[in-house]
């Protein structure tokens, strides 16, 4: 009631409430879908999906001159949409938090255990497009931080345009072992299998920020939206998804030190 109160004030009675577009990183889809059908049956404001690589639906978003809200699926990419005045970052808020991690087939029948291992003869290895995709850029950094760079990239026979295109090519047995997220399992729990890095492997802590966007048609609905996503009942969604969504729960697996966050500039190499 209060978010509908907040986004129907000033609307002509009987006037239908707003639709939002919201430019999304596929890292956040599985629970961002359900997010927005339960905001829309709690508000009547629809909410319009543009999902893809965090950076080419940035670029979508910055062409295009449109959509509501932005939501990456990393600090990198909000941090390129901040500086290039592409959103309203008086308005960001964090919704939930991912952990990289090698995913494999279920069963892991490879015995895969660490970056190390993926660099092995004959390896099919996927990832992400590192330039243009949050969970790639993780990838990327993990390998050039433990030094295995160079021995695991000609094991890597795809890379993939989005998050959930990355974990389609494990679920499809198209590759033995993806750079991922450790959210992946919970998207094709029958199929994915997550090893995790050591903790000292751990590059960065991610997590999926969002924020209104500078072309907002509607920008109250867009707040009321992004209250809903960092509110007890989007957090709620995300967790039911297997999203961690308290900082104590995604440290778990990593160093106490791991730096949340923040921006890694992709070696030229990689580009």
């Amino acid at each position: 009631m209060v978010l509908a109160t907040a986004v129907s004030a000033g609307l002509p009675a009987g006037a239908a409430p707003p639709a939002i577009e919201v430019f999304a990183g596929s890292a956040s889809k599985p629970a961002a879908v359900e997010a927005g059908e339960r905001f829309r049956e709690k508000t009547g404001i629809e909410v319009l999906w543009h999902f893809g690589g965090s950076g080419a639906v940035l670029s979508q978003m910055s062409l295009s001159r449109r959509g509501d809200v932005y939501f990456p699926g990393s600090s990198d990419f909000m941090s390129l949409a901040r500086d290039r005045g592409l959103v309203d970052p008086t308005t960001e808020v964090r919704v939930a938090y991912l952990v990289p991690a090698i995913s494999v087939a279920r069963g892991n029948p490879l015995g895969i255990r660490g970056l190390e291992d993926l660099a092995r003869p004959g390896l099919r290895v996927g990832m992400a497009r590192p330039d243009t995709v949050c969970v790639g850029l993780y990838g990327a950094e993990a390998l050039e931080r433990a030094g295995l760079a160079a021995r695991v990239r000609p094991n890597v026979v795809n890379f993939a345009e989005s998050c959930t295109k990355t974990a389609q090519m494990l679920s499809l047995g198209v590759v033995d072992a993806v750079l991922g997220w450790d959210v992946f399992e919970a998207w094709d729990p029958q199929r994915i299998e997550t090893v995790p890095y050591p903790a000292k492997q751990v590059p960065r802590i991610g997590y999926l920020p969002a924020a209104v966007s500078a072309f907002a048609h509607e920008p109250e609905a867009a707040r009321a939206f992004l209250a809903f996503l960092a509110g007890p009942e989007g957090r709620a969604i995300f967790r039911r998804h297997g999203y961690r969504t308290t900082l104590a729960e995604a440290r778990a697996g990593a160093r106490p030190d791991t730096p949340v966050g923040g921006v890694y500039r992709l070696p030229d190499g990689w580009r």
